[in-house]
């Protein structure tokens, strides 16, 4: 299937601000190809391990909960 991969990026660097526990780490249940692209673009960091975590640099963490906030935050005056 064709995708924009860029796309699939944002939103699953979004989704590791959902799982994210001792601030920086996140739960790496993610296609490795993924995981791969955003290590090679400095959010994360080696995914290459046997933990289930994979950690994130700290560029990665602010731009993962500004994409987890963009993506499935409230907007102001929304209902909840």
């Amino acid at each position: 299937m064709d995708y924009d991969e860029n796309k699939v990026e944002e939103v699953v660097l979004a989704l590791m601000y959902l799982t994210l526990h001792e601030e920086v780490r996140a739960w790496k249940g993610f296609d490795f190809r993924v995981l791969d692209r955003l290590y090679e673009k400095g959010f994360i960091r080696d995914p290459k391990s046997k933990a289930r975590s994979v950690v994130l640099t700290e560029e990665g963490r602010a731009r993962s909960e500004e994409l987890f906030k963009k993506h499935f935050g409230h907007r102001q005056g929304r209902a909840r």
